[in-house]
């Protein structure tokens, strides 16, 4: 008998509490956080099962499904909220500066820094634009429809700003972001996969890649730029 009553005690101390009326909404947050933090643990997508969130979050697998269809809708909720954190990331860098130029060099410093210090999970962001399966481009986009076009339009508009400026000439400052943001994913993505690689300075890196790829006006640099 007091076996019994010890079991039924374990059993009652690790489930969850219920959440009120309408506090259904808290319990999404926490499926989609106990998911961030396997991937962020494990740097590894098949470690985020539905089994697996639920045990963290303290409740049963079936319980998820009032609030995702199914693990693939926790991934894509993971890669929203990340996208969510990176642009905020890139924000507090812009709005710490007020000349155009130092700007865009701080947004620029930002994402490489977000990648470096979330590598599970930058990675992880563009994983998931590519549908298992799919073969080839896919179908183009207006780049408002896709995740992340925020932050991508803060490089644009960083740009743009250094053109009204006088710093830089870039004569299509879109393509030019566009090529600045493949060579910082570029920069990011290498630096983790082949961290033996003698690498540069990473400020001097980015500022090669930032005076080159944004077309800065070496008169912008000032002496020694």
């Amino acid at each position: 008998m007091d076996n019994i009553c010890k079991l039924t005690s374990v059993k009652t101390s690790a489930t969850r509490v219920r959440n009120r009326r309408g506090e259904g909404a808290r319990l999404r947050d926490e499926i989609g956080a106990a998911a961030a933090a396997l991937l962020e643990e494990t740097g590894s997508e098949d470690a985020v099962t539905l089994r697996a969130v639920a045990r963290r979050v303290g409740i049963t697998a079936p319980s998820i499904y009032a609030h995702f269809a199914d693990r693939n809708a926790i991934l894509d909720a993971v890669v929203g909220q990340a996208f969510g954190e990176l642009l905020a990331a890139v924000e507090r860098a812009a709005h710490r500066e007020r000349d155009p130029f130092a700007r865009l060099r701080a947004i620029c410093a930002a994402y490489v820094a977000f990648a470096d210090e979330r590598p599970h999970r930058y990675r992880v962001l563009f994983a998931r634009h590519r549908a298992p399966g799919t073969v080839g481009m896919a179908e183009p986009k207006p780049v408002d429809e896709l995740l992340g076009a925020e932050a991508f339009r803060a490089l644009v508009d960083a740009v743009k700003a250094c053109v009204e400026a006088g710093y830089s000439t870039s004569e299509a400052p879109e393509h030019d972001a566009t090529a600045l943001w493949v060579a910082l994913h570029g920069y990011a993505t290498l630096q983790a996969s082949v961290p033996a690689f003698p690498w540069p300075n990473r400020d001097a890196l980015l500022a090669t890649l930032v005076n080159r790829l944004a077309r800065i006006h070496k008169a912008a640099l000032g002496p020694g730029g």
